[in-house]
Order: C-alpha cells, then structure tokens, then sequence
C-alpha cells in the first residue's frame, strides 16, 4: 500500500479588516496603474482582507465580513511579480490578479482604508518568500552537501604571519629589569644619583650633618678648617650702633664710677 503523501496545512499570514475593491479601466497603454482613474469614491465590494499560507504559495482572499464568505483569491507564487502590482501614484492602492479555479483570471484594484495596513499587507508577502528562498537554499545544500562554501583558516604552505606588538610593558620584578628603590634618610626620601654623577649631601630636618656622609668637597688649595666643620654656621652678630655706649648701661656698676686721678681728693 502506497503512503498518502501529507498536505501542507494552511498558515495565516496577515488579516485586514476594512478593503476596497474597484473595477479597473481598460488600459490604453503599458504604463503603470493609476489609482486615480478607479472612480475611488465607488468601489465595487467592501469586505475583509486574509493572506494565508500553503506550501510556497500564498493566497489573497477577499471575504464578507460578518460571514466570512469567500468573494475572490489571488494565489501568490511569486513576489513581486504580476500577482500583486503597485501603483504609480499611493501606497495604498494594488492592482492584483484573482483566479476562480477553473482557469479564468481577472484584473482588480484593491485599496486599504488605512495605510499602516497597506504597509502590513506588503511586508507579510515579503517574509513569506524571503523564508520561501531560504527554505530552497537549504534543501540545496542538503542535497550537494560538497557545493557548500567552505571556509579555511589554515596556513597555506610557505605562509607567514607577522605580529607587531608595541608599547610592552615588563613586570617589575624581573630578574635583571629592576630599578633601585630611593633610600629615606631621617623621614626623607633620597632619590638616586643620575648615571655617571656625583651624589648630593643630605640633610636632616633637624638641621645637622647625617655622621654617616662623608665631609664636604675640598675645593684645591682651601684647607679643612673647623669652622668649616661646624656647619651650619650661626649668623655673625652685628656691630654695635650705640651711640651713648656705655651711659646706656645699669647704674651702680662699675663702668659708671668716675675715674679718680691721683693727686686729687673725692668729696
């Protein structure tokens, strides 16, 4: 017993409740439709407007709107294409082709109320056939599964590959790349002496020679002297500008005694 192939079930693409259908002019020549030569202020049947979904087709069903009856469908195979045509002159307005199934077709404009809707309508035949090719892309591959495009990474033979890495930093700490730390001395931090220089003389906050530095620098031909030594050196007292001298001093002592000269007689 041969097995019963499985028909598609049918999906529900898109549903809009208020459309318009008008009758469409002869055409006089192979321009495109204008929707301004319909007469849009008598359209011909109003109802509701279904796109649904078998297989790879797509059907347009025009239906009543209390009873659902079917008025008319255009089966979609393909988009765009001369199924479902757009106007020249509104986005609201499309030209499409019914069939009544036993090989006669027709020609009718049909309008949407709102132009979101007419958006919707466009964009739900669009996804269908973009998931049409899709799904025939696919079934491709399967079949030639060699046909694929391969991506390779791999090193060709005699390739190379060249890494520039700039800016690196090493860890410090390792061996050979350490820097010597400054030394405090007496709650200051001494840096270290440039390459090749001589170190500076440090000094304490209080004010002395640290005893473990070594004296002073001896200039060629000044001998070390111990005021030299004794630095720092307290600042020289200035010379005495009295001009009184010593009748600015207490009385009673005996700098202010008059002198007595020999020979005369103190009353």
């Amino acid at each position: 017993m041969a097995a019963v192939a499985e028909e598609p079930c049918e999906a529900v693409l898109c549903v809009k409740p208020a459309v318009h259908v008008y009758r469409l002019p002869p055409r006089a020549s192979n321009r495109g439709y204008r929707a301004a030569e319909w007469q849009l202020d008598q359209p011909a049947w109003s109802g509701r407007l279904r796109i649904t979904a078998k297989g790879k087709v797509a059907f347009i069903k025009l239906e009543d709107k209390t009873s659902g009856e079917l008025f008319a469908q255009a089966p979609v195979e393909q988009f765009p294409g001369i199924a479902v045509e757009s106007v020249t002159d509104s986005s609201r307005y499309f030209v499409i082709r019914i069939e009544d199934g036993n090989g006669r077709r027709a020609f009718i404009g049909v309008g949407f109320v709102d132009r979101g809707d007419a958006f919707d309508f466009n964009v739900a035949l669009q996804d269908h056939f973009k998931w049409v090719r899709q799904q025939g892309e696919l079934a491709r591959q399967a079949e030639n599964p060699e046909q694929g495009l391969k991506l390779d990474l791999g090193f060709k033979e005699g390739q190379t590959i060249k890494l520039n890495i700039a800016n690196m930093k090493k860890k410090e700490g390792a061996t050979g790349n350490t820097r010597p730390r400054p030394t405090s001395l007496g709650g200051l931090t001494l840096l270290p002496p440039p390459p090749g220089g001589k170190s500076s003389t440090a000094v304490c906050p209080s004010g002395e020679r640290p005893a473990s530095l070594s004296a002073p620098t001896q200039l060629p031909g000044t001998p070390i002297t111990d005021s030299l030594l004794s630095w720092p050196q307290p600042p020289a007292a200035p010379p005495s500008t009295d001009l009184w001298g010593d009748f600015a001093q207490a009385p009673g002592s005996a700098s202010n005694q008059p002198q007595t000269n020999s020979g005369w007689v103190q009353f």
